[in-house]
């Protein structure tokens, strides 16, 4: 076996994301211009949904969907206890509460019944997030907020091309909010992307992620005037990452497909040991879409995450820890609220044994056996040592 490092995450980027940019840069519109609207109606037409609006990054569409919704102080939004700490900040930035609900010990999800729970009258939005790619449960979610008057956004961050009862990501709530940060299915350098079927969201976003003037710059009869309607903020992807976003774009089928392969050889690679756990990419209505596999160890604390995570490195293997701790108990969170250890013993769990492990299309033919071996020599030294 090669000795090559693994790393969890790589740009994959080659000719034709460069051609695609010396394009943009050759030409005269490197913002406000044509690439983004190509790139918005592509990704539409993937997803499923009526409207795509490119944005600066998937945190970026977050914070526009709750406050082009009016969110602010007053108002309470539930939020999963174990995500990329964004999606609670969207709420913090439009001056609302986030309610955090603890995630199901199979799937990593938010679990309806909690949602269910933590709605009451000041409730003004779900946030779920759909955890490595695999969609939450969605229908008693939308049914739930429904009834007490709230709406769903997905954050859909890691799960592009993921599905829901045949439906795509995205498309499952009032809006999806996507991003493009380098490592993920697919990049646009930085960026993100909202979908929604809500026409009026759609236009709203499209203001509101440029200072809140009333006509697109391409729409200006008099170049350079335009008034300003609202208030609005300066999130805008600019030509040169939507021609990389529009290249990855055409690649994506080839490299979901690698992806799933490789989780799957990765997931009989670790089957034989007792003390890691996988979820399973299927479950219920919900498909996953691979982004990494998750080795989750026991919760009773008897294998150390960090240990084993140390001899993975020494061993050239990279990992990632999705996340390093529930939001509610990190600090700014716990500070403000008041929350304790305890609260969300799920999440804890998940933030303190759980290791992530590449999937992805840059990772060499022998990964899935050098990482399983990696793994059982890990955890026996670990067992060892303790």
């Amino acid at each position: 076996m090669s000795d090559e490092m693994i790393p969890f995450g790589r740009p994959l980027l080659d000719q034709s994301e460069i051609d695609a940019v010396l394009k943009v840069l050759s030409e005269p519109i490197l913002a406000h211009g044509p690439v983004c609207v190509e790139f918005e109606q592509a990704f539409a037409e993937r997803a499923g949904a009526e409207h795509a609006i490119t944005v600066s990054s998937g945190t970026a569409g977050l914070h526009l969907c709750l406050f082009a919704n009016d969110i602010g102080p007053g108002d309470e939004v539930i939020v999963p206890a174990i995500t990329h700490v964004a999606t609670a900040h969207a709420a913090e930035y439009c001056g609302a509460k986030p309610v955090f609900v603890d995630v199901d010990p199979v799937s990593g999800n938010i679990i309806p019944d909690g949602v269910a729970a933590a709605l009451n009258q000041n409730t003004r939005a779900v946030m779920v997030v759909h955890f490595l790619g695999l969609p939450c449960d969605m229908d008693p979610i939308n049914a739930a907020a429904d009834k007490a008057g709230a709406f769903v956004i997905e954050d859909a961050a890691l799960a592009v091309d993921a599905t829901y009862g045949g439906a795509k990501a995205g498309t499952l709530a009032k809006a999806g909010c996507f991003s493009f940060y380098p490592i993920k299915h697919m990049t646009s350098i930085e960026g993100g992307m909202v979908t929604t079927n809500d026409a009026e969201l759609a236009n709203q976003i499209r203001k509101r992620k440029a200072f809140g003037y009333d006509r697109s710059h391409e729409a200006r009869v008099k170049p350079g005037i335009y008034d300003v309607t609202m208030l609005g903020y300066n999130y805008r992807m600019n030509e040169v990452e939507a021609a990389v976003g529009l290249a990855q774009l055409h690649k994506l089928d080839e490299r979901l497909k690698i992806r799933e392969h490789n989780y799957h050889a990765l997931k009989n690679a670790l089957a034989d040991l007792d003390e890691v756990t996988v979820f399973e990419p299927s479950q219920g209505k919900a498909q996953s879409c691979f982004y990494c596999l998750n080795a989750v160890l026991p919760r009773d604390g008897s294998i150390d995450r960090d240990a084993v995570a140390a001899e993975l490195k020494a061993a050239n293997i990279g990992t990632s820890v999705h996340y390093p701790g529930a939001v509610p108990l990190m600090s700014y969170y716990r500070e403000k609220y008041g929350y304790k250890t305890g609260q969300f013993p799920v999440a804890e769990w998940l933030a303190a044994q759980t290791i992530s492990l590449p999937v992805a299309p840059h990772v060499p033919d022998d990964f899935a056996e050098r990482i399983g071996q990696a793994m059982k020599d890990a955890i026996h030294k670990t067992r060892k040592a303790g």
